[in-house]
């Protein structure tokens, strides 16, 4: 058996990273992909690796040496003209070495576990290609798979069919063929399509030939829960840099990303806290059914979605302002308000990540779980009188819930004190009895003009993916100086489709909070009968858990993910914490969370 790597391309895709470097050069979590691959097949018994080089050839044959001297017989190839052919000629002109021996076929942007390359010298069919099930983040060649195994069709781009996604397949551009197979079989096709359609093609053009044959000789042969990652440009290598991240760096790789989770294949996230339930509502087949028309058309101006959120939200148009997510509004909310601004800790740090940290006076509750009411706030901060003050209700990450009239005098008080109360009411639909439970109507508004009202659309309704919050207050200055600070296309065109109809969708809205409430009071159930987790009341669509010892939260966090493909949050780091060890589990779909308190029982 002897390995052929294809390593004679420019990497173009990976701009200044590639500029003097061959693309297998570039480093994942500081080791080079070549480096990775090489090491890898030193343990597998390989006669010869054989590397077809072409750009930036010479540095590479330099980089490698006779490091691996001992360990691995590596011979070269050189592609001349790799920047007028692709990867077929590179395999043509190692075809000499192809019908000497059984091969490996690897290209040199892979990254993967080690157990793939083994697997196949391992499995006895002699002529098999790695394949994985289709995922949306895939690119390159699919193909279709029989119930045998036999793969019976390459895909090429121009003939991809979405309506067919749940039959694809996508190659790993891993091969093994066998000596046979490329003597009888591929060589002379390879021989023959080069010189009837040319070099600038793909050695997968050929393989697509054989399979039309219906010789059922190539075989797929899945992947399964086995990590790779196909590296081509640089969000590829930032996802594969998590994936492959070492122990110590695995969770500030995946939490540094701050969402975009859906290119992890069937990773399970529970850090991020949106309603579960609504993505069910027909709203999503309206909006499918207008994506075109969406996607090519420009939005509308602030001040028409602004009459839409006054639609939607039940609040005079003079009192509202829609942002692109909660996140634009708290930060052009926090650069504007001036003095100092009351917190409590632990909570959602985005509030006070955008003040200067000398202006803030913080409250840490002393009652169990980090509960607190709005008595305790107004007696901690009658002395230390704050120009503002803020208040995430439900609170994050505790799940504390103060309800709406002891809020109502909580405003009262603020507004005697020339105070400002903010309140962030993103989880406030997520609460026992929520159709009573909010500030966002005029009435109550106008009877406490100084404060000022945050939801985030994205939790609530469940879908972050339109960037859409709300910021409420009947201060007519504040909303006009808040609109001055913002742009006047700040809502893309899904997040203002959503508004036009969200209405007519009402009434499923309230069926989805109704069936989350009962998901979370079943899965509050199932939490507690994990007997290292102690589980604290939430009012929200999460819950804030002990880890009690001797285990740890990055303990759990990295069994989590490793072993079960689920993102935990580790909170214990978070201000105003004791320096216990702590969690908070998002409440997801009743499968999901019946997924994760397996993977939770699991580490018992």
């Amino acid at each position: 058996m002897q390995a052929i790597i294809l390593a004679a391309g420019m990497g173009k895709r990976l701009g200044e990273l590639t500029k003097e470097n061959t693309k297998c050069m570039v480093s994942v979590n500081g080791k080079p992909i070549i480096d990775r691959m090489l090491g890898q097949l030193a343990e597998l018994p390989l006669r010869r690796v054989v590397i077809v080089v072409g750009y930036e050839g010479q540095k590479l044959r330099q980089y490698i040496g006779n490091r691996y001297e001992g360990r691995l017989s590596i011979e070269y190839v050189e592609n001349p003209v790799y920047d007028r052919t692709n990867n077929i000629y590179s395999l043509m002109l190692a075809k000499d070495f192809l019908q000497t021996d059984d091969t490996l076929l690897i290209e040199s942007d892979l990254v993967f576990d080690a157990s793939l390359p083994k697997k196949l010298i391992e499995d006895p069919r002699p002529n098999l290609a790695l394949v994985a099930k289709y995922e949306t983040w895939m690119d390159g060649t699919m193909v279709n798979v029989d119930a045998d195994d036999n793969i019976v069709n390459f895909i090429p781009k121009e003939a991809f069919d979405y309506s067919q996604v749940d039959k694809y397949y996508k190659t790993v551009n891993m091969y093994k063929f066998s000596r046979d197979f490329s003597r009888g079989k591929y060589v002379p096709f390879l021989e023959a399509y080069t010189k009837a359609v040319g070099n600038n093609e793909y050695y997968e053009n050929v393989l697509r030939i054989i399979t039309f044959l219906d010789s059922h000789e190539l075989k797929a042969l899945p992947v399964g829960q086995a990590r790779w990652y196909e590296i081509d440009d640089k969000q590829d290598l930032d996802i594969a840099e998590a994936l492959f991240a070492e122990e110590q760096d695995i969770i500030r790789k995946y939490y540094g990303r701050y969402g975009g989770f859906w290119r992890f294949p069937k990773m399970l996230d529970y850090c991020y806290l949106v309603n579960p339930y609504f993505g069910e509502s027909r709203i999503v087949d309206e909006m499918k059914a207008n994506f075109e028309t969406l996607l090519a058309e420009y939005p509308s101006g602030l001040k028409v979605n602004t009459l839409l959120a006054s639609k939607c939200w039940g609040v005079s148009e003079d009192y509202i302002l829609p942002g692109n997510g909660a996140a634009e509004l708290i930060k052009a909310l926090m650069e504007l308000l001036p003095g100092t601004i009351g917190i409590t800790r632990p909570t959602f740090e985005e509030y006070p990540n955008r003040r200067d940290p000398a202006s803030l006076i913080t409250f840490v509750p002393h009652r169990p779980d980090y509960r607190y009411t709005a008595r305790d706030l107004m007696e901690f901060f009658d002395s230390r009188r704050p120009d503002n003050l803020l208040l995430i209700n439900p609170d994050n990450p505790s799940g504390n819930f103060i309800p709406r009239s002891a809020l109502c005098e909580l405003a009262a008080w603020c507004e005697e004190r020339d105070i400002r109360l903010i309140v962030d009411e993103s989880f406030v639909d997520f609460s026992e009895g929520y159709t009573e439970n909010s500030l966002l109507s005029d009435r109550l508004l106008e009877a406490y003009p100084r404060m000022v009202v945050m939801k985030s659309i994205s939790k609530s309704y469940g879908v972050p993916g339109i960037r859409l919050g709300i910021l409420c207050s009947a201060d007519r200055e504040l909303i006009r100086r808040l609109k001055s600070m913002v742009s006047i296309w700040n809502i893309n065109s899904f997040a203002e489709f959503f508004m036009q109809i969200f209405t007519k969708y009402e009434k499923e809205y309230h069926r989805a909070c109704e069936k989350f409430i009962a998901e979370r009071r079943d899965f509050e159930a199932q939490l507690r009968t994990i007997p290292y987790l102690r589980v604290m009341p939430s009012q929200a669509n999460y819950f804030l858990c002990e880890v009690l010892p001797p285990l740890t939260a990055r303990g759990i966090v990295l069994a989590m993910l490793k072993q079960f493909n689920i993102l935990t949050r580790d909170c214990s780091d978070k201000a105003g914490f004791d320096g216990r060890q702590y969690m908070r589990f998002a409440v997801r779909s009743h499968a999901d969370n019946a997924r994760l308190i397996q993977g939770l029982r699991a580490l018992i």
